[in-house]
């Protein structure tokens, strides 16, 4: 038992120096704001977002258009470090953010159709957040990179040369039909 309590103190501790290091990185657009807050309120920039966090989590949780703010997380701060990635000379960051949006897309493809899950799941969209916070981990085995190498990229290994002939046949067939016009 008490081995077990070390490992989730040092778990928890190792999280916490991550966040805070990453709360602290210069090149990142939310450290200014946080510096801000910092000094005005004079409380540690990991406890306001711990606490930012937990307000999130309750709000997910009983709020009003959780939703809203779970489909928020899930996509506005993506978007904006893909446009980063996009922008930069790098591959690495454009692979990272193309396979977090690989896994978005094919859960929320899933989602759509099992859309009973939103109301039968109890803490939905709280799991929901969860689940694409882990996919947009700054780390290299995050949930879209263990998703994508676990799941769909054998998936689609064995039947991509299947699907192109299919999309072909019907590109072929829709030119012919328009040829016709």
């Amino acid at each position: 038992m008490a081995n077990q309590l070390a490992q989730v103190t040092q778990l928890f501790n190792d999280n916490k120096q991550s966040i805070d290091k990453a709360l602290h990185d210069p090149a990142k657009p939310w450290t200014k704001s946080f510096d801000i807050l910092e000094q005005r309120i004079g409380v540690d920039r990991v406890k306001i977002f711990m606490g930012a966090a937990a307000f999130c989590a309750l709000y997910l949780v009983f709020g009003y258009g959780a939703q809203l703010l779970c489909n928020v997380i899930g996509v506005l701060y993506p978007a904006y470090v893909s446009i980063h990635a996009i922008e930069s000379s790098t591959k690495q960051d454009d692979t990272k953010w193309l396979t977090y949006w690989v896994t978005f897309g094919i859960f929320t493809v899933i989602e759509f159709f099992s859309g009973f899950l939103t109301h039968f799941i109890p803490f939905y969209w709280l799991l929901k957040c969860g689940f694409l916070i882990w996919c947009m981990l700054p780390a290299d085995n995050n949930g879209s990179v263990v998703i994508y190498h676990k799941l769909v990229r054998p998936h689609f290994l064995k039947h991509h040369q299947t699907v192109d002939n299919l999309i072909n046949d019907g590109m072929k067939k829709a030119h012919n039909v328009l040829k016709q016009d």
